[in-house]
């Protein structure tokens, strides 16, 4: 078995999820914590967006969002979720598969209390994925519950997060030729022991 070192060093793959997200921290330019969640339709069209990762926790990646989204109705709808974190300036990337929960808990009005005041009643204005007849009827929202939830507005109860319990991790990092450093995590469910094995490129 290839012993694993540098940058693919290590027991635990959150720990080096982790590592390598504060790497790029450092280097990347914009939203370091960028992921493109994956999901899928009630026909099984897969579906994919950009969205902020905000917390990598001992067994699982919490994101946060609008329950009313067709994102969230896809993710309680398939109960399965993919995504990918990519780092153009490492040359590196994340691959993740699990399964979803709900993140509605302490851990989202705590999350959702360090968002800015903008943020949080932009929360409560956005009906998020239904159609919007202009840009001043979304502002006119906006001023309406200001007015109505003041400066200290309570997480909506359509707002909170969702956690992936991944059962697969990949890293992978670029390498000469397109030679990339391929190693993926896998276990058969949550808690279970993990098997890692190198990829070809």
């Amino acid at each position: 078995m290839e012993t694993r070192s540098g940058k693919f060093a290590g027991d635990n793959p959150f720990e080096i999820a982790q590592r390598w997200l504060d790497e790029a921290t450092a280097s990347e330019p914009n939203d370091p914590n960028a992921i493109a969640l994956s999901t899928v339709d009630a026909d099984g069209l897969p579906n994919a967006r950009m969205v902020l990762l905000k917390a990598i926790e001992d067994d699982g990646f919490v994101f946060y969002t609008n329950y009313g989204s067709a994102k969230a109705g896809e993710l309680d709808g398939a109960g399965k979720a993919a995504f990918v974190m990519h780092w153009k300036s490492l040359r590196r990337q994340v691959r993740v598969r699990g399964t979803i929960m709900r993140e509605d808990g302490p851990a989202a009005d705590e999350y959702y209390a360090s968002r800015s005041l903008k943020s949080r009643l932009g929360a409560w204005a956005s009906r998020q994925s239904q159609p919007l007849s202009s840009r001043s009827a979304l502002m006119a929202e906006v001023a309406k519950v200001t007015a109505r939830h003041g400066t200290n507005p309570a997480r909506p109860e359509f707002w909170g997060g969702y956690r992936i319990t991944p059962v697969e991790i990949e890293f992978w990092a670029d390498g000469d030729f397109r030679l990339h450093d391929r190693f993926v995590w896998r276990r058969a469910e949550a808690g279970a022991d993990w098997t890692v094995q190198r990829l070809n490129p």
